[in-house]
């Protein structure tokens, strides 16, 4: 079977490699092939250029932030921040309604004791190239205290910034204010309870929220500024679980991990009730997807032997994680 799976590996890459990259291969499974990329803790897709997912990484880097094309895995532009200063534990990326992308520096190395984190905004840029851009800068502090935390979400409708934190008491999901100062800090405050997670992102047209952990991922029912009901995600089991993002039209997530070379992978987002797919299909009665669309995209259906291999290996690989980070 292994040797099967290798030749079927090296004939799939022989395929990709003598077939050119076209607009249809957009928002697909891809690997990250920029050196410089060994640690990306943060997915985004782009508003603006279709195809185009920005990330970063976690520390000790920059501030850059890459964009990556899905199609073949290239960077394709390289943005340098500007009047910033260094940052500490750069976390999460997200687009905002405004035009702007959104660098979470929220993580906490100290275990939540730094009393503020911060948060960088900037311009997407309308041209995809190296360049360095002069970046706003927000104070962020929790009304209840220091957290440690890896998620940052801006709402696609309302422009709201929320994060996730990932205390050893549990997550908890904080809502800033209606507008970010620059002038003074910003109190982030708890309106909910969620799991401890590594990421998450709003559904395009703002009704569902997704966040993610290492061997899991949860999706909320969106509405009015609240949490609702939540299902599985469908979420691949990866080496080290640390991004999420919805591709620009809202029909599938992308999970991404950490490491040189790491994978991009696409689920296809489970239908509701009354929706079809793009050849019409409606889903079955209790919601799930037709046979034709759950067919491809989700990498996460494997044996269940495999599952609890696949968990435990993240599981093991994330407490490593914290540990070196204590």
């Amino acid at each position: 079977m292994r040797s099967l799976l290798c030749v079927s590996g090296a004939v799939a890459a022989v395929l990709i490699t003598a077939v050119p990259a076209t607009a249809d291969d957009r928002d697909q499974d891809f690997t990250i092939k920029d050196p410089r990329i060994t640690e990306s803790s943060g997915l985004a897709a782009s508003r603006a250029h279709p195809g185009i997912y920005w990330t970063h990484n976690d520390s000790d880097d920059g501030p850059y932030v890459y964009a990556v094309d899905s199609r073949n895995g290239e960077t394709v532009a390289t943005v340098t921040l500007r009047g910033v200063g260094r940052p500490r534990d750069v976390e999460a990326v997200s687009v905002g309604p405004d035009g702007n992308i959104y660098v979470g520096d929220i993580g906490d190395n100290r275990n939540g004791t730094w009393d503020h984190v911060w948060i960088y905004r900037f311009p997407e840029p309308r041209e995809l190239r190296d360049t360095t851009v002069q970046a706003t800068q927000y104070t962020v502090r929790y009304a209840d205290g220091p957290r440690d935390a890896e998620a940052l979400m801006v709402h696609p409708k309302t422009g709201r910034v929320y994060i996730a934190s990932k205390n050893e008491d549990g997550g908890g999901l904080y809502e800033g204010p209606a507008r970010l100062s620059s002038s003074k800090p910003n109190v982030f405050r708890r309106i909910g309870e969620v799991p401890w997670v590594t990421d998450g992102a709003f559904s395009p047209d703002g009704t569902e929220l997704t966040l993610r952990g290492y061997i899991g991922a949860r999706t909320y029912e969106w509405k009015d500024g609240a949490l609702g009901k939540d299902r599985s995600a469908n979420a691949p089991f990866q080496g080290q679980s640390e991004s999420v993002t919805y591709t620009a039209d809202g029909t599938a997530l992308m999970f991404g991990s950490e490491g040189k070379g790491s994978r991009v992978l696409r689920v296809a987002v489970e239908k509701k009730p009354g929706d079809t797919d793009s050849a019409g299909t409606p889903p079955k009665e209790d919601g799930s997807p037709s046979a034709a669309g759950a067919a491809g995209g989700n990498d996460g259906n494997f044996t269940l032997g495999v599952l609890v291999l696949a968990g435990a290996t993240a599981l093991v690989v994330g407490l490593k994680r914290l540990l070196r980070r204590g």
